[in-house]
């Protein structure tokens, strides 16, 4: 993606540390139209702007911060009186790790690859009612305001990951929780190819998820992988579900292609499940021409289709 540096002397001064880099400015914009079974094709339009601020100690420490424009205004917080957060991620990196706080992933999500690739679609017709994001507990549990806190330490092909989110409780009979994370990558580059691994955890009063994912780089622009949650429901009940992904991706010149199908297999019966497609043809510039296609079939409901077609814009 491209960026737009602003040099700058000034933008932080405190004693011990350097002046900020500078200020990149990147973006994304999409047009064209979407529709779906029983909803007629409609225009479609978004504009995505994102800040991104860097710089360094002088004893080589680095430091950054980043706002997404498009999810920064967020939802109030119920629990901090119209107290608005989101887009918004702050970190902190040495050879001691990165730590990182803000709308940023759990280490669940941080270590579990989804099973997406190449150019996706401007609707995300790909992400069908069977689709799992492995986002775990981030941002949906309670009264959670989607802060979450993560440390991060790689080491040579290992990686690994602890993260917390706190869930502000409100009213006299809500109390607060806390989820806490732990996830583990590893990558391995076998020359032309590779493969990633990864296994996570996240727990809290209200449920524990795990989840892992397998996935790889092969010759002839092939992309393959394969990902499982079990999420278990504190007390049991129909809310427990196991998870399964799996999806692939052919690039060849201009073109890209991609296909994946999932599964919620719930423990009180039924299932959801869904497949979706993406084509992508790039211009060159930052511009591709996107099709995407969603089937979704929801447990005890009529399926139904989505569909879209337009051209995204990377700046």
């Amino acid at each position: 993606m491209k960026s737009i540096l602003f040099a700058s002397t000034a933008l932080v001064a405190f004693t011990g540390a350097a002046a900020a880099q500078g200020v990149a400015v990147s973006g994304f914009a999409e047009m064209g139209f979407f529709g779906a079974t029983d909803v007629d094709t409609q225009f479609h339009t978004d504009i995505d702007v994102t800040f991104t601020m860097s710089g360094e100690t002088d004893n080589g420490l680095t430091f950054g911060a980043s706002i997404d424009l498009d999810e920064s205004d967020g939802d109030p917080s119920p629990a901090f009186d119209g107290d608005t957060q989101g887009g918004e991620t702050i970190f902190l990196s040495g050879n001691f790790g990165t730590i990182t706080m803000g709308d940023t992933d759990g280490a669940l999500d941080w270590a579990v690859t989804e099973v997406l690739f190449n150019s996706g679609s401007i609707v995300d017709n790909e992400e069908h009612i069977g689709y799992n994001g492995n986002a775990g507990h981030d941002g949906s549990l309670g009264n959670s305001d989607g802060q979450v806190l993560r440390y991060d330490y790689s080491f040579g092909d290992f990686g690994v990951a602890v993260s917390a989110e706190q869930i502000p409780g409100v009213g006299a009979d809500a109390g607060d929780d806390t989820a806490f994370g732990i996830g583990f990558r590893y990558g391995l580059d076998l020359g032309g190819s590779s493969i990633n691994l990864g296994l996570g955890y996240q727990g809290s009063d209200i449920a524990d998820v795990l989840a892992l994912s397998a996935n790889g780089s092969f010759g002839g622009g092939f992309t393959a992988g394969l990902s499982y949650m079990n999420f278990d429901v504190d007390g049991g009940g129909a809310g427990d579900y196991d998870h399964v992904g799996i999806g692939v991706g052919y690039t060849t010149g201009a073109i890209s292609l991609h296909a994946n199908y999932g599964v919620y297999d719930y423990d009180g019966g039924g299932d959801d499940e869904g497949f979706g497609l993406t084509a992508g043809y790039d211009l060159g510039g930052g511009a591709v021409i996107q099709f995407g296609y969603g089937y979704n079939d929801p447990d005890g409901a009529d399926s139904f289709d989505t569909y879209s077609l337009g051209v995204a814009m990377s700046f």
